[in-house]
């Protein structure tokens, strides 16, 4: 083979884009500009910028907003100056950060925005969410995100929204992880984390801010292969706390149709967290949680049913593994023994992998109840979903089924 594929993974790209940037709208003689900057870091002595882009190979370059208004109607960007992942600290890099590092960052801090109360971490891996959870302690709050996919953990990026302390610290060094963010890392920790020697240990100076960031909005743009550009206003999810939901209820052919059970607290506190989770998901996704953790994340799919389908199966190999892993300390995919095997499996049959008594999210509305009867089926009891079908009837008809409550949010939450 010509290429040298590990040489090509460590090769550090010298980009040629321009040290400043500027994107200009313009209405007739009006013109509101937005004006960046390039990003970089000293590193041993040496000034970098992005490592490379996407993949291996192509040059990419970080800007950050640094001056200008845009204001399209009623909605306003950004103001300039208010950095999260444009303008990181980099405390240890045996590699400076490459594209994806940063956006698994950015989409990582993108969902624990809403979660700046009770300790919180998201695993983010190719910018969708392996594993995220609420505790008591943050030391909690990541082993229980990281055991929720252990697998798909593997190299991701780990975000945490309080100071790290030791006890996590030690969690986090006994896994393999390319980046961690947080606001701020405790004494000792960096010697910890330094064990590993290629993770980017990156603070976040304006984490405290996070939670001012609830309802702001960029624009986005995505870039055709023709050269031409799509631009939209980041999507912003508008329901965030229990009094933004409603039952489910709907009419259908002069006859009304309502669920029967109203959700409990918990069911309620796993709804919104998960609501909230999903909105960093790739849209068209299905996920579980249960007791503030991700059980099962189906990513975006072409078909509500499949990525129900998805969601649950990740959720019983996920649970395997996991119990290998705290039974016999090697994965699941290591285990030789048959005998072994065949009782994990077992056991995690029995818990419908952990699913039993978990909610149910969806960020689009399910067409008919094929796809809600995926997760019924597995013993979930709580359904959050936009709402809007015309079959909105055959979902409320197979919860009560059930016992299952459901509640709507009314608002599609199509990201990206």
């Amino acid at each position: 083979m010509s290429t040298d594929l590990k040489k090509m993974y460590k090769t550090i790209m010298d980009d040629h884009f321009t040290p400043a940037m500027e994107i200009s709208f313009v209405n007739g003689d009006s013109r509101q500009t937005l004006f960046y900057e390039k990003v970089s870091w000293i590193i041993d002595g040496v000034q970098k910028g992005l490592r490379y882009g996407e993949n291996p190979g192509q040059e990419a370059a970080l800007y950050r907003l640094v001056n200008g208004n845009l204001a399209l109607g009623d909605a306003k960007t950004i103001v300039p100056g208010k950095y999260l992942v444009s303008d990181i600290e980099l405390l240890q890099s045996g590699k400076h950060p490459g594209k994806t590092n940063l956006t698994d960052a950015d989409n990582s801090l993108n969902i624990l925005r809403y979660f700046t109360d009770t300790p919180c971490a998201v695993i983010v891996k190719h910018n969708n969410p392996c594993g995220a959870a609420r505790a008591n302690s943050l030391e909690q709050a990541y082993a229980k995100a990281y055991m929720a996919d252990r697998v798909a953990a593997f190299g991701g990026c780990i975000a945490l929204n309080k100071a790290v302390d030791k006890e996590t610290a030690e969690g986090i060094a006994d896994q393999y992880a390319e980046v961690v963010v947080a606001p701020e890392f405790e004494d000792g920790v960096i010697e910890i984390l330094g064990r590993r020697k290629n993770l980017r240990v990156i603070r976040i100076n304006a984490m405290d801010k996070l939670h001012s960031f609830i309802g702001e909005q960029v624009v986005d743009f995505k870039s055709l292969m023709d050269g031409g550009i799509v631009a939209q206003w980041s999507f912003v999810p508008k329901t965030l706390k229990k009094e933004d939901l409603f039952i489910a209820s709907t009419e259908y052919k002069g006859t009304r149709y309502k669920v029967d059970r109203v959700p409990t607290d918990q069911e309620y506190e796993d709804m919104l967290f998960g609501w909230l989770v999903e909105s960093g998901i790739t849209s068209n996704s299905v996920i579980y949680v249960k007791d503030n953790c991700t059980v099962g994340i189906g990513t975006g799919e072409q078909d509500r049913v499949g990525v129900a389908e998805i969601a649950v199966d990740k959720a019983y190999r996920k649970l395997c593994d996991r119990y290998c892993f705290e039974r016999y300390k090697t994965s699941f995919a290591d285990m030789t023994d048959e005998d072994k095997k065949a009782e994990i499996e077992a056991d995690v049959a029995k818990q419908k992998g952990g699913l039993i008594g978990s909610s149910m999210i969806s960020d689009a509305f399910f067409p008919f109840r094929d796809g809600i009867d995926v997760g019924l089926r597995q013993g979930v009891k709580a359904v959050i979903q936009p709402g809007g079908s015309m079959n909105d009837y055959q979902s409320i008809v197979a919860c009560n089924e059930y016992g299952a409550s459901m509640v709507y949010t009314g608002q599609r939450s199509f990201k990206h």
